[in-house]
């Protein structure tokens, strides 16, 4: 997938989400998020952290002793962002190209993809996830290194996808979209069920 796909897909999520956090009401921002120990209104004050420079994270990461996954969670949970600010926020991204030093374009749309269905899910809602993008953003996650991936890969099954050509791993096959993949190797959802088969 090519950098103007890749932030197509980017624009379209952020569009979506701002959508549907504006028409939450109260109790429904407060509701758990699929991401653990996040609210839906912790997922959406981390997403406004997409522009952050990287001089404006010295501090968290040096209150959060350097470790990636805590500095992640302590930016969200602490941010003073009102919803409507949020809100405010992600619509200011789009059409944007900017994002945090150090990464690729490729993060920007892992984090929009997978904190979407963080949000959308719980509150039942169902919002298909592009299988092109789900794919680019899958092999991203498995070439990012630790500490940064905080998830492994899972064992012993090949991952396959029924809407689009890709597959990963070795062992028994489960078939399922591709965003279902992505979710699994984020850690959002168990290996689904799948017949047996080999690599």
């Amino acid at each position: 997938m090519d950098s103007a796909d890749v932030w197509r897909h980017i624009d379209s999520e952020r569009a979506w989400m701002a959508d549907l956090l504006e028409s939450l009401s109260t109790d429904d921002w407060q509701r758990p998020s699929l991401c653990s120990g996040w609210t839906v209104r912790d997922v959406g004050a981390h997403l406004t952290f997409a522009h952050t420079p990287v001089r404006e994270l010295l501090w968290p990461a040096l209150r959060a002793g350097f470790r990636y996954d805590v500095v992640v969670r302590d930016t969200a949970i602490r941010s003073p962002l009102t919803h409507e600010e949020i809100v405010a926020m992600l619509r200011s991204f789009l059409g944007s190209r900017r994002r945090v030093s150090f990464i690729t374009d490729l993060e920007p749309l892992i984090d929009i993809l997978v904190h979407n269905q963080d949000v959308a899910r719980p509150l039942g809602i169902e919002h298909p996830i592009p299988p092109d993008a789900a794919a680019a953003a899958a092999d991203r996650v498995l070439a990012t290194p630790a500490p940064i991936r905080l998830w492994k890969p899972p064992p012993g099954v090949r991952l396959m996808a029924t809407d689009t050509d890709w597959a990963f791993g070795s062992g028994r096959e489960v078939h399922a979209p591709m965003g279902t993949h992505l979710l699994t190797l984020t850690g959002r959802l168990p290996v689904p069920r799948g017949r047996p088969g080999t690599a």
